[in-house]
Formats: C-alpha cells, sequence, structure tokens
C-alpha cells in the first residue's frame, strides 16, 4: 500500500508543478477529491475493526485516536467513521462515489440516515442517488431528516433532546469588545433569529451597516428593550439596568475630564455618556478627598409626565423611515442635556435605540425645520463617481 500511495503523492506534486489554477475543471478536481474521501473513510473503518485505537497500549476511542493521527477535528473524524462503516452496506452508495457519480457530501447525508435507522429499515439506495443528483446537499439533508422522523419518530425526538443539551452561551470580554459565542436548539434558535431578522432590515438608502452589524445592532436592541419594559427578574432588588460612573466634568465634556466607566470597568466615549444621560436615571455621589459624604435621590433625566405627552405626540422613532413603535424608543434632547438642554416637550423626540446612537456617536444633527425635524448626516467620503469629481472629495451624502 505504501507503494500506491508513493505514486499518489507524486502525482500530487506533479500536478501542483503543472497545473495552472486559472484552467483547472473544479467540478472533475472535487470529484477525484471526493473518490480519495471514499478510500480514506473506508481505510478509517478497517483501522477501527482492527482495533489501531488500541495499539501500544493506547486506550482511547476510535474518533479521537483518527482526530490525533490525521489533524483533524473530533467531528470531521466520527463523520469519516461513520461513513466509512455504513458504505460496506450500501454497496451501490459506495460505488457511486467511488465513480464520481456523487459527491462526498451527499453519500454522507445518505451514510448518517442509516446509521440513524440501522438495519431494520434499509435504505433505497437508488431512490437516495436519484434525489442525491436532483436535489442540494442542503436539500437532501431535510429529505433525510424527514424520513428519519417518519420511520422512527421516537428515536428522532432523543436527537433532538441530545441537541438540546448541547446548548450553550458565551460571553467573553476582549479589551473594550465583548465576544458572544452560542449553539441553541432548533427551536430557540429560530425564536432568536426570528426576532432579530426582524429588527436587522435597512431602514433607508443612507443604512449602510452590512447585514452583520445590522443583526449584532437587533441584538443589542431587543435587550434593551427586555430591560426597558421592566419585566425581568429583580437582582439585588433592583430591575436589570446598565451603570455608568461618569463625573460633572465628563457629563459636560470638559477637556481633561476623566473617562466614564460602566460597572464592568470598561471606558465608554464623552459621546455615549451624553446619549446615556438623554434618558436615564441620575444618581448624585459627593466625593470629598475620595470619600462618599452624600448620595442625593435617584431621579429620571425624563419625568413620567413628559414621558407621556411625548410618547402621545411622536408615536415611535422620528427617524424617517424607521418603523420602530413607541415600546421600543426613548426620549432624545434635540439640544444635548448634558450641554445644557432643556427637557422639555419642544426639546424632545423619540428616538429607537440604533437612530439615538446615529445622532450622538454617529455625529448626525437634527435641526428643526418649519414644524418639525430634519436628520442631516455626517460628511464622508464617498467613493463613487471619484473620476468625475476627483479622489479623495467630501460629499454631505
Amino acid at each position: 500500500m505504501s507503494r500506491e500511495l508513493e505514486k499518489l503523492q507524486v502525482a500530487v506534486h506533479d500536478f501542483q508543478r503543472e497545473a495552472d489554477p486559472a484552467g483547472v475543471d473544479l467540478g472533475r478536481l472535487r470529484s477525484l477529491i471526493d473518490c480519495l474521501e471514499k478510500e480514506f473513510c473506508s481505510a478509517a473503518n478497517r483501522a477501527r475493526e482492527r482495533g489501531d485505537h488500541l495499539a501500544n497500549g493506547n486506550n482511547i476511542s476510535p474518533v479521537s485516536w483518527l482526530a490525533r493521527s490525521c489533524g483533524m477535528s473530533r467531528n470531521s473524524a466520527a463523520d469519516r467513521l461513520c461513513v466509512g462503516k455504513q458504505l460496506e452496506s450500501l454497496p451501490v452508495v459506495a460505488q457511486a462515489l467511488g465513480s464520481g457519480q456523487i459527491g462526498y457530501q451527499a453519500a454522507a447525508v445518505i451514510c448518517h440516515l442509516q446509521d440513524k435507522l440501522g438495519e431494520r429499515y434499509p435504505t433505497d439506495q437508488e431512490l437516495w442517488l436519484g434525489w442525491a443528483g436532483e436535489y442540494s446537499v442542503a436539500e437532501l439533508d431535510r429529505l433525510a431528516q424527514k424520513a428519519r422522523y417518519v420511520a422512527d419518530p421516537d428515536g428522532f425526538a432523543r436527537d433532538a433532546e441530545e441537541d438540546f443539551e448541547q446548548r450553550r452561551l458565551h460571553i467573553s470580554r476582549v479589551r473594550n469588545l465583548y465576544i458572544v459565542d452560542a449553539t441553541l436548539d432548533a427551536e430557540g434558535g429560530s425564536a432568536l433569529k426570528t426576532a432579530i431578522d426582524s429588527l436587522a432590515k435597512r431602514h433607508s438608502a443612507e443604512d449602510e451597516r452590512t447585514p452583520r452589524q445590522r443583526r449584532a445592532d437587533a441584538l443589542v436592541e431587543l435587550v434593551h428593550h427586555a430591560m426597558d419594559e421592566a419585566r425581568l427578574p429583580r437582582r439585588n432588588g433592583v430591575r436589570p439596568h446598565v451603570t455608568l460612573t461618569t463625573s460633572l466634568e465628563t457629563l459636560k465634556g470638559e477637556l481633561g475630564a476623566p473617562a466614564a466607566e460602566l460597572e464592568s470597568g470598561m471606558l465608554v466615549s464623552s459621546r455615549t455618556v451624553e446619549r446615556m444621560a438623554c434618558d436615564c436615571t441620575m444618581t448624585r455621589v459627593l466625593l470629598a478627598d475620595s470619600v462618599v459624604t452624600d448620595v442625593g435621590r435617584a431621579t429620571r433625566t425624563v419625568s413620567p409626565s413628559t414621558r407621556r405627552a411625548l410618547r402621545t405626540r411622536d408615536g415611535g422613532c422620528r427617524f424617517p423611515g424607521c418603523d420602530r413603535p413607541v415600546s421600543m424608543t426613548s426620549p432624545h434632547h434635540v439640544e444635548f442635556w448634558a450641554r445644557g438642554g432643556p427637557t422639555r416637550l419642544g426639546n424632545l423626540m423619540l428616538l429607537c435605540w440604533y437612530h439615538h446612537r446615529c445622532v450622538h456617536e454617529g455625529q448626525w444633527q437634527v435641526v428643526k425645520a418649519g414644524g418639525g425635524y430634519r436628520f442631516i448626516p455626517p460628511e464622508r467620503v464617498v467613493r463613487r463617481n471619484w473620476r468625475a469629481r476627483g479622489p479623495g472629495l467630501r460629499w454631505a451624502a
């Protein structure tokens, strides 16, 4: 067998040396790779049957042994072992994979289905080969899941519970960012995706966020909405909330003032402080030589009565094209509160979380125009028509 591998290695080196990447037939190349995947799966299964994973006193699982020996992930190793085992009982599928009639991924779908169903429900190989040629891998996998449910609903339910046990959510901090990594079951993931998708669409042609950024903003907006609804369980006797510690000098934006801090110790910009101060509960704390000497009562920036009038007048986010209802907005001071803007109805408007951020951190301007307001975006470099206008010219979009 080593001689055959040496010949294959020489052929691969010749191909790498002589082939023109621009002229390679990708379909044919993929088919050859899939044929080799079949040989790898069969060889891996034979190694398991021989007990190679127990050689030299080892006492590890075949999956761990294959992953370690071949530099693979455990999921990839488990997949190859399953396919190698099932191909022995699916000779028609094995022949189709070896001849390039179907690809490896399609064959893997059929093999995993047979592995789940067991010998009680033999697979109609010709039928599935026909479907493999007609449908995409994703569609073929959906057909396999439906077939599994029809043939073995109890087994399908057990698998669903096993999937549910894999759920997890990890939030880690990297400098001034949070990294969120999660695995959700089918129902939970579908619920989250549905909620995020409803909030992640573009607001207008001027919304230049990428789809990933819109989904991230939608998740944050959902969290803020949940906290603003005041229906979450209390912790330590208070509603869940974001705590910001700042000085009066920082709130005024004075030069040399210290940065404001979140409860986690992360620093935020003065523009974020201005936005958060628009609508918050504020507590005054007086210090003398770093010792607290007085703590005042917590007061709202916008009173409940003013908030009710504002909601009746605006009926939702005032940003053009935004569809956020009243319940997903917060008051914004047109003349910033942190800069002395008054908290009266004529100086307030409702904005959703994202557009409130656009006005403060994004530096959009809000100006009164007749009986309403105009939203003016910040100047930015626009790359289109640069030959006609000249490179680097600033446009007001």
